[in-house]
């Protein structure tokens, strides 16, 4: 697929994906669009995500499939994005000197803190996908955050030093587009590197069946090709979920 990728930046937005999905027939295939100031931006689970005005990268990439664009994607392999985008924010990370994990699905955790997030949009055509947008907002240089975030970290905050969002991005641009290879190359890079970067591999700990509300303690063992998580219970029984069935305790 091609490396290309063309990034507008806005001065304020409401939120990227949301102008992504407003004016998705006039961007290209990988493009970016990323805002400044971004004012009503959407993260997981219908919240939102908040970060400081011009301190933090707030950007959407849209990705088109067909001859000549991104290579078409069957619906049931979509999870593959969310692989390709954490690894491709971890590998930033790496580059500036901080280790990260990938907690499921796609949020990025710098030991117990949450410095990114990530909301991917679809629309589909049949079987396959025909648009995606890929939402990701990375704390780098807020230092202060509202009461109400349990968790924050920034880049910033785990190094003490200052960064450029723009060339923050730009790393990441090229990184998601490398990573987007491994998606088409079926060669296990994708699926064994996402494995051994998630948060609590293997590791005994608790967690909130959401459908029961009950709390119990299993081991993270794997993801299914369909984004399930698999944890496996000290009877040695395995429980499978989806996005928003399960709730890690933090």
């Amino acid at each position: 697929m091609t490396k290309e990728y063309h990034i507008k930046w806005f001065n304020c937005l409401d939120s990227t994906n949301d102008e992504a999905l407003r004016h998705i027939g006039t961007y290209d295939n990988m493009s970016v669009i990323a805002a400044r100031e971004q004012t009503a931006g959407r993260g997981q689970r219908g919240n939102s995500w908040s970060a400081a005005a011009g301190e933090n990268l707030t950007f959407s990439l849209v990705l088109k499939y067909g001859p000549g664009l991104t290579p078409s994607l069957p619906v049931s392999s979509a999870f593959c994005l969310s692989k390709a985008s954490s690894l491709a924010v971890c590998d930033v990370l790496d580059a500036y000197g901080i280790n990260a994990a990938i907690k499921w699905p796609n949020d990025i955790y710098v030991r117990n803190s949450k410095i990114c997030g990530m909301l991917i949009e679809n629309s589909l055509s049949g079987d396959q996908l025909s648009t995606s947008v890929i939402g990701i907002g990375l704390n780098v240089n807020q230092k202060e955050f509202p009461p109400s975030l349990v968790n924050p970290v920034s880049m910033s905050l785990a190094t003490g030093v200052e960064y450029s969002v723009d060339e923050v991005l730009e790393t990441f641009c090229k990184a998601f587009a490398s990573r987007m290879e491994s998606v088409f190359c079926d060669d296990g890079t994708l699926d064994r590197e996402y494995t051994g970067r998630l948060y609590r591999f293997g590791r005994l700990c608790t967690y909130v069946d959401c459908a029961t509300g009950t709390e119990f303690q299993g081991r993270i063992t794997g993801v299914l090709e369909d984004g399930r998580l698999k944890i496996s219970l000290p009877d040695g029984s395995d429980r499978l979920y989806y996005f928003k069935e399960v709730s890690f305790l933090i």
